[in-house]
């Protein structure tokens, strides 16, 4: 497996726009924290996390490639159920069903990033003191970060947390 170092040199290298590499760090912390949560390999989750857009600056026109192109980026440096979970996680065009625990979380922890960042944008405090019950108040608003698949985030669910939880675990991984 790659180390971290590599993984960030392989992102840089397909030039994302800022915003994805914020992204693609803020969706680290939360797949590191799941894994000490669920005592898994957090190196694992963690580049999982770290990488599962590496591929989105060449398939942002193309969703269907989007995973598939991944996994040509990372074919022999990620073990294979690493490229699963970012090729599950873009499933509705992959067609590559979430499965395993690693696969919602990836499907959740990725999506929870976008709701977590804007809730902070809009916040005096930024992401000092929020809650996960303000995130929820926020969650119910459907024009507020109205491209953040709520459904997706509740695939928390499909791997054991309660959104509670899993809005606190984000939030605090995040922070």
């Amino acid at each position: 497996m790659f180390t971290r170092e590599a993984a960030l040199d392989l992102i840089r290298r397909q030039n994302p726009e800022p915003h994805m590499l914020r992204h693609a760090l803020s969706s680290e912390a939360v797949m590191r924290a799941m894994a000490r949560h669920f005592g898994e390999d957090e190196e694992l989750w963690g580049l999982v996390g770290l990488v599962h857009d590496v591929d989105f600056p060449h398939t942002k026109d193309d969703p269907e490639r989007h995973g598939l192109m991944a996994e040509e980026l990372l074919d022999g440096v990620l073990p294979a159920e690493g490229v699963k979970a970012i090729k599950a996680h873009n499933s509705e065009y992959t067609e590559v069903l979430p499965e395993s625990r690693l696969d919602f979380a990836l499907r959740a922890g990725e999506t929870v990033t976008g709701m977590v960042t804007a809730a902070a944008l809009v916040r005096p405090m930024g992401m000092e003191g929020m809650e996960a019950g303000s995130l929820k108040k926020k969650m119910k608003d459907k024009a507020f970060a109205a491209a953040v698949s709520r459904e997706r985030i509740r695939e928390c669910e499909r791997i054991g947390l309660s959104l509670d939880e899993f809005l606190t675990l984000a939030i605090t991984a995040m922070r």
